[in-house]
């Protein structure tokens, strides 16, 4: 791990702070039961995680964007890192270390859906007290949870500086309850919103009495979101999904853009909504973020 905190200067449209790993994607007919083997159609290589994958997104939307994160000094490591780069990602903030670097396979049915079983090993805590925030300048940050010390480090000096926090909720867990508590925009999983409330509806409406900008993602069935006492529900844009693995990730990394932008709350959540689309109709959570120029003609022919 560095011995010494990070203090090159980072100014950047958007930070995303979190999770990377490596993606092992096969399709596969249908999810193996108990002891059953099953034959892979294909195999994709690719980088993947939360904060990493939505670090991309930000970038393929033409905003200025960095990483913040742990990637181990092995071959899994070199490869994302590298992948990050040739996207435009700066990965000055990128914490190397000894310990692997975590891992995904990820098994996707014909029908998209997937089941994914990740290694993630001790890098948690990597990248705390590892930088000098005071030469962060950011348009807008994201964090998924994870580093959770770290996490809280970045909210603490973003609220010292007025730099909007988006944080994206998978699972609930103690940490990342704590953390909906200390940032402007929660945007959460169905799974997460059930977890925290007892379903999505009520989850939303506890989860604005901590947040003043909640989101609650529902998959084919669009978000449903509140500010203050104001709610509102979008649909989905109807595509043919191929690959669900990703969409949350890249529906968080263009809110975070969209942020940037300055875009209005409506024309931010459709935007974000078209991106977590087009991201299925592809295979692997990388493989089908689309570029702005991708995603300004899809809003160009889908009316929502």
């Amino acid at each position: 791990m560095n011995s010494q905190p990070i203090s090159a200067p980072l100014t950047v449209d958007v930070l995303c702070a979190g999770f990377a790993c490596h993606d092992l994607v096969f399709d596969v007919p249908h999810h193996p039961g108990a002891d059953e083997k099953v034959r892979s159609t294909a195999l994709l290589n690719c980088g993947g995680g939360l904060a990493s994958n939505a670090a991309v997104t930000a970038a393929r939307l033409g905003c200025r964007t960095a990483f913040a994160g742990y990637l181990g000094n092995d071959v899994y490591g070199d490869f994302h890192l590298t992948e990050l780069q040739a996207d435009g990602v700066d990965t000055d903030w990128v914490i190397r270390g000894s310990e692997p670097t975590p891992l995904s396979t990820i098994l996707v049915k014909p029908d998209g859906l997937r089941t994914i079983v990740s290694y993630r090993g001790n890098s948690e805590g990597a990248c705390a007290g590892q930088y000098g925030l005071s030469s962060l300048r950011a348009k807008s940050i994201l964090i998924d949870g994870n580093q959770f010390a770290f996490a809280e480090e970045l909210t603490a000096h973003t609220r010292a500086h007025n730099i909007p926090v988006v944080i994206d909720t998978d699972a609930l867990r103690p940490q990342t309850a704590a953390l909906v508590e200390q940032v402007d925009y929660v945007v959460a999983s169905e799974r997460f919103a059930e977890e925290y409330g007892g379903s999505a509806e009520a989850g939303l409406a506890q989860l604005a009495t901590v947040a003043p900008n909640v989101v609650v993602t529902l998959g084919h069935r669009g978000l449903i979101w509140q500010r203050g006492t104001e709610r509102g529900r979008v649909g989905a844009f109807p595509v043919n999904a191929i690959d669900t693995t990703g969409a949350g990730d890249a529906f968080h990394g263009a809110f975070a853009a969209g942020l940037a932008q300055g875009m209005e709350w409506e024309a931010l959540l459709r935007y974000a909504s078209a991106v977590g689309a087009l991201c299925c109709t592809k295979v692997g959570g990388r493989v089908g973020i689309p570029t702005a120029a991708e995603v300004a003609a899809f809003l160009a022919t889908h009316e929502h």
